[in-house]
């Protein structure tokens, strides 16, 4: 079983040196993962578990390795929101009993490849968004689905997200709420110039290329607000469904429409009459 540790949290470290002692004494070999260390792919295929201890953040940093390897994550939430690490902290023992019982499901969770001249191909779980940088003025995206042109966006920037990414940056950007299972892709334009642009939502199948039209003027990528990189104009950007998909473990205590009304602090139950 693999351990990735967000270390910037003394709170993870103490909860790591448990779990450990908790699955050594059920002779379960535990390796450590963490942010600092590149482990290799060749480490992580030899892994059935991955249980990762930190906030949303350092569960998509932890996607990286594992979607590849197809190994299904365990998130223990300890940052704030935490709508991907749906366990919390004090479930986190109960949480692994009922998982070594073989009492859990795995979600499968679309991801999105994201190319340009500028950079490799990176895999997002959550979104990849261009924004303007530092400049004052709006940016210029030429967006086309399938080589049919869609139209100019004049915005701050653009979100592509996945349903998971749903609830991330686009949804503080005004965009819908998509249940993590659906496959779809989202574009949502970032304080659009003009009232007509909205958030859209398409099928998976379709491939979106993008080109910054401003003149003389470059923007900035980010892929799942981890990596970041600078784009320059007329430079076509492809973002299509990556082959790779992340596998969540879901909560064994909680449904997703439970952590959603949670996290978002929406009303309570109805109290329903007695009879």
């Amino acid at each position: 079983m693999g351990i990735f540790t967000n270390k910037e949290k003394p709170m993870a470290l103490t909860l790591r040196d448990e779990l450990q002692d908790w699955l050594i004494n059920r002779s379960i070999t535990v390796t450590f993962f963490d942010s600092a260390n590149k482990t290799n792919e060749q480490a992580i295929s030899n892994i059935d578990l991955f249980v990762v201890l930190g906030g949303d953040g350092t569960l998509l940093e932890a996607t990286r390795l594992a979607s590849k390897a197809n190994v299904p994550i365990v998130g223990i939430n300890l940052g704030g929101l935490g709508y991907m690490t749906e366990i919390n902290a004090n479930e986190m023992l109960s949480a692994m009993e009922s998982i070594l019982n073989g009492s859990f499901s795995v979600q499968k969770r679309m991801m999105l490849d994201v190319s340009s001249p500028d950079t490799k191909t990176f895999s997002a779980l959550n979104d990849i968004v261009i924004n303007r940088g530092s400049l004052a003025s709006m940016v210029e995206i030429e967006t086309f689905i399938d080589d049919n042109f869609l139209t100019t966006f004049k915005s701050d920037g653009l979100i592509i997200a996945t349903p998971t990414g749903s609830t991330a940056y686009s949804l503080s950007a005004g965009g819908p709420i998509v249940e993590p299972h659906h496959n779809c892709i989202i574009i949502n334009p970032i304080c659009p110039h003009t009232l007509t642009n909205r958030p859209i939502i398409f099928s998976p199948d379709v491939t979106i290329r993008l080109r910054i039209c401003s003149e003389h003027r470059s923007s900035i990528l980010l892929v799942d607000g981890r990596e970041s990189f600078e784009v320059n104009a007329n430079s076509d950007i492809i973002i299509k469904k990556s082959p790779n998909e992340a596998s969540l473990v879901a909560s064994p205590f909680n449904n997703y429409f439970e952590i959603l009304r949670s996290k978002l602090a929406w009303s309570v139950l109805p109290k329903r009459p007695e009879h």
